[in-house]
């Protein structure tokens, strides 16, 4: 759903900005000095007292990293694994301890001291969570305004990493280190841009389409619309040769995945190319859509139904969800 997709988008965003220093999220300033005041009085070298103190320590420090943990959960309650939840939610309580133990054990010998690095670490969270939002943003967004926003993501990291700064003379290891990743960053967001510009819609494969020929752009199959039931059944008994339903919708991201490696496969255009190729675009969900949905007990994409010159479904041909190429093409086969 677009709308619930568009709400966690903007629950990372604010998060993520607040890594960048834009707001605080902690607990009000008297509550901390009362937890801390309670936790100052507690007696130690008793379970109970451990146990209290760490509860106490976590109500404190949670506010450093409320951001992350937030968007844990929302990943969480998205995906609805518990098992995923709960694994990652104890890797999460072990991070938060650890520092806890390497000060009880090492005290000020090993830990570094509090600097700038701390606000460096900050802004790597605020990065990968405007990351999330825009990976959770993917499904719902055109193609190009996805293939924008994550050049203007890493060019900005890049910008933040000095990638266009020169090096002072006696630079040392970690900012050159550090400059490196924002060169790369830089290029990556560089054609990234120059590839969505250029028609790109893969952002996996930016600079693709300057190497796609005009040969290779025939072979992808053409498809014609249909949008209700009644336009179906017109076109299933005009039809002289098998007939192929492809439902599909602007969110799906199989429906997607189906476009990009299965239908531009060569063997399976080709054998795509002797079948009438008709395709219900359900994005907008109307009733027509509805129906159409109905009629073949689908909840919704990606579906794809086959048929023969009569206008009947062939049993056992139906495809529900991505499948790759090569089975898909066995199909094909099957249905010619």
């Amino acid at each position: 759903n677009v709308w619930v997709l568009s709400a966690f988008a903007l629950v990372f965003v604010a998060l993520s900005l607040s890594m960048f220093g834009f707001y605080e999220l902690q607990l009000p300033s008297s509550m901390q000095s009362k937890l801390a005041d309670t936790a100052s009085h507690s007696k130690g070298g008793q379970l109970g007292g451990v146990a209290v103190m760490g509860v106490l320590s976590a109500l404190i420090v949670g506010p450093c990293v409320a951001a992350p943990l937030a968007g844990a959960l929302l990943y969480i309650a998205q995906t609805g694994d518990a098992v995923l939840g709960g694994f990652a939610l104890f890797c999460m309580a072990l991070g938060m301890g650890a520092p806890l133990l390497a000060v009880g054990l090492a005290a000020r010998s090993v830990l570094p001291k509090v600097g700038p690095w701390m606000e460096g670490v900050k802004k790597a969270f605020g990065v990968m969570l405007l990351a999330v939002a825009i990976w959770l943003l993917m499904p719902v967004l055109p193609p190009l305004v996805s293939m924008l926003a994550w050049a203007a993501l890493l060019l900005f990291s890049a910008i933040f990493l000095h990638a266009i700064d020169p090096l002072p003379a006696h630079a040392k290891g970690w900012q050159r280190f550090w400059k490196g990743v924002g060169v790369v960053l830089l290029i990556g967001g560089a054609a990234m841009l120059i590839g969505a510009l250029a028609g790109s819609r893969d952002p996996l494969q930016p600079l693709a389409v300057l190497r796609t020929t005009a040969a290779a752009a025939d072979r992808l199959p053409t498809f014609d619309k249909v949008s209700s039931v009644a336009e179906l059944d017109a076109r299933l008994a005009a039809a002289d040769r098998p007939v192929m339903l492809d439902f599909y919708a602007d969110w799906c991201v199989s429906c997607k995945e189906m476009e990009r490696y299965t239908f531009s496969d060569p063997q399976v255009a080709e054998r795509m190319g002797r079948m009438l190729l008709l395709k219900a675009d359900v994005t907008a969900n109307t009733e027509e859509h509805k129906a159409l949905l109905k009629r073949f007990g689908l909840f919704g994409p990606p579906g794809i139904i086959f048929f023969d010159p009569q206008g009947k479904e062939r049993e056992g041909l139906r495809v529900v969800g991505f499948m790759k190429a090569a089975p898909f093409g066995a199909i094909l086969e099957r249905a010619l």
